[in-house]
């Protein structure tokens, strides 16, 4: 299934970005050496948006965590899991303690990434600690079945997770961690970089709740979560991975924003419109899918008419996805 995006729309023809390539640059209209007030607006909402969204996620978070995992000593691997152990050892608050933890992972990854997804990343996390703080209290802990507890508890977090990635953020954490190790060790996936991070966070929760059931749900947990995610963000149907095709006024901005910001590779080829004749370049990406709303956002930021496919890639073969089969040397 493809995904069809067209941000700005011509009023009586064809898309604008056809017609004028009105991007982010040419729409700003400066007059005294400032930009308009309506420019201003746009980042305004944008920004209260992203706090509502952080808020809604943050809140879902801290049921998964308070009610769910929590009371039946299942630690979800990554920084929440780790505090979670943290909180059973010594009382401390699991938000609070989650932040904490953050902190040296967001001062590494401002120097390795950018201050852009960094920042939106310090405001989720930020919100999501408050809110399961502050929710500790108000909320019911269920203390039945660890089973129904693991996989309600997954689903909670799959969502939570999903609504924050939808805005081009992360919780920090060990989504963060992955992205700056990647740029170190590239022949490593992202998945599996999170994965040990995991496993190693769920082997010390064994080691502290002494029982190795913990183990066995916190991996029903990660497996649930993770469907979720892939199943709100790209559907049932998820594939190896995507392919966006971009159409914009900007390639050499776009294509330079997903080298540094995604640390993915981008193909650009000659293309002309056959309604304008308009002449100029395609970019060709292939991202995993946990990539792809980074990569939306950041072609929405720098063209705001831009035109983008979002196709399913059945299967990905080379540097930062499947290594290539290697023909047996034997045959001659």
């Amino acid at each position: 299934m493809s995904v069809w995006l067209s941000v700005s729309a011509g009023e009586n023809g064809p898309p604008a970005y056809f017609i004028s390539g009105f991007g982010r640059r040419r729409q700003s209209i400066i007059r005294g050496g400032k930009e308009l007030p309506g420019k201003q607006k746009s980042v305004a909402q944008t920004i209260l948006l992203d706090i509502l969204t952080y808020g809604i996620s943050g809140c879902i978070f801290a049921v998964a965590i308070r009610t769910f995992t929590a009371p039946n000593k299942i630690a979800p691997g990554g920084v929440t899991g780790l505090a979670t152990v943290i909180n059973y050892l010594f009382q401390l608050p699991i938000g609070a303690v989650s932040f904490l933890i953050n902190i040296p992972i967001f001062i590494w990854a401002f120097f390795e990434i950018g201050y852009k997804l960094v920042t939106k990343t310090i405001a989720a996390a930020l919100i999501t600690s408050i809110a399961i703080d502050w929710l500790g209290g108000l909320l019911p802990t269920y203390c039945g079945d660890p089973m129904l507890a693991a996989i309600f508890g997954g689903l909670l977090e799959g969502v939570s997770l999903a609504i924050v990635f939808m805005r081009g953020a992360t919780t920090g954490g060990t989504d963060m961690v992955a992205r700056v190790l990647k740029r170190r060790f590239r022949n490593l996936s992202t998945g599996k970089l999170m994965m040990c991070v995991d496993v190693i966070v769920v082997l010390f929760s064994a080691v502290v709740y002494r029982r190795i059931e913990s183990v066995l749900y916190a991996i029903i947990y990660l497996f649930v979560s993770t469907n979720v995610i892939d199943a709100i963000l790209y559907g049932a149907d998820s594939g190896n991975g995507k392919v966006l095709w971009i159409v914009t006024q900007y390639p050499t901005q776009v294509a330079q924003r997903i080298l540094k910001e995604v640390d993915r590779g981008v193909t650009a080829m000659h293309s002309k419109g056959m309604y304008s004749g308009r002449e100029g370049e395609v970019l060709m990406c292939a991202v995993s899918r946990s990539e792809v709303y980074q990569v939306m956002d950041l072609v929405k930021d720098e063209d705001k008419a831009a035109f983008m496919i979002v196709g399913d890639a059945g299967e990905i073969r080379g540097e930062g996805f499947r290594r290539s089969v290697q023909s047996d040397k034997t045959l001659p």
